[in-house]
């Protein structure tokens, strides 16, 4: 019985620590979740405004680019797929891994190749583990990402994108995770090239009416200039709003790890407290089944 109460409070001493761990990450993901989403917030509008203004270009111009072009016969589409650094997160990166196979078997019963990107350690590993080929990987940055990893990021989907030979793609997706709130964190997935969101008013059918837009130097010159913008914006909002839900994510779980760490506390208290209870009554019930056995021989000598 000695035995098994130093065992139960050896459980007890390794769930507290682990409960002060888990605690501990719990209150870090707390204070940075904050930050977090104000960086995401913050870079919405533009990203939001840069779409609408390619969108009036494209809109308000007969020039065929690229980033506006809808491809005859597309071949092969490239998945960006941001993932975390870091696990104890819940099913943070299961989430989004699963909404890019369902992205990934779509685009290959179109009869589309798919070329894969990375962002994040998690994602890097699962492909790795099952012998899947990967295009490029980004990693270290998923809870704190910065726009110079965004602008790397951008210019190798722009140049797959621009290769006009057999390694170039003709669309690029991002698969993300949306941050709605902390309770909610949605995977998302978009086609980030060509544009297929169009914002803005209709085309005048008059063609006397003057343009509402005019551009200069020309409007497939200011589309380039727009082109690695539009990208670089799309990719740093993508990150900001999967590092939110990483963190969100992560206080969640780590607050359920740290209330299951102590309702098992509470359990081995109970279960250490009734083996010691048994013990002592043990040790009495062998006390007083002595002193009878002494008390019998001493009447039997008598």
């Amino acid at each position: 019985m000695a035995v098994s109460l130093r065992e139960y409070r050896a459980r007890i001493k390794s769930t507290e620590s682990m409960k002060k761990i888990t605690r501990a990450m719990e209150l870090i993901a707390a204070s940075r979740i904050i930050k977090a989403q104000q960086r995401a917030q913050s870079a919405a509008p533009y990203a939001r405004e840069l779409t609408r203004a390619i969108s009036a270009v494209a809109t308000y111009s007969n020039v065929d680019h690229a980033l506006t072009t809808e491809p005859e016969d597309p071949k092969r589409a490239a998945i960006l797929i941001v993932t975390s650094d870091r696990g104890l997160a819940g099913a943070y990166s299961s989430s989004v891994l699963k909404e890019a196979e369902r992205l990934i078997e779509k685009l290959r019963g179109e009869g589309k190749d798919v070329a894969v990107y990375i962002a994040g350690r998690k994602g890097e590993a699962y492909f790795k583990f099952r012998g899947r080929a990967i295009e490029n990987a980004w990693t270290g940055f998923s809870d704190q990402p910065s726009h110079q990893a965004a602008s790397e990021i951008g210019a190798a989907l722009i140049e797959a994108f621009l290769d006009e030979d057999e390694q170039g793609v003709d669309e690029v997706h991002v698969v993300f995770t949306r941050f709605r709130s902390m309770l909610t964190q949605e995977p998302t997935a978009v086609r980030l090239l060509p544009l297929e969101v169009v914002e803005g008013e209709e085309r005048p059918e008059s063609t006397e009416v003057l343009p509402l837009y005019e551009f200069e130097p020309s409007a497939e010159a200011v589309l380039d200039a727009l082109l690695p913008r539009y990208v670089e914006s799309r990719i740093f909002f993508a990150l900001l709003q999967s590092a939110a839900s990483e963190l969100a994510a992560r206080q969640k779980a780590m607050k359920s790890a740290t209330d299951n760490a102590q309702e098992l506390i509470k359990k081995y208290t109970r279960i250490a407290n009734q083996a010691r209870q048994a013990g002592i009554t043990q040790e009495i019930s062998e006390i007083v089944g002595g002193v009878n056995a002494l008390a019998d021989a001493q009447a039997g000598s008598e």
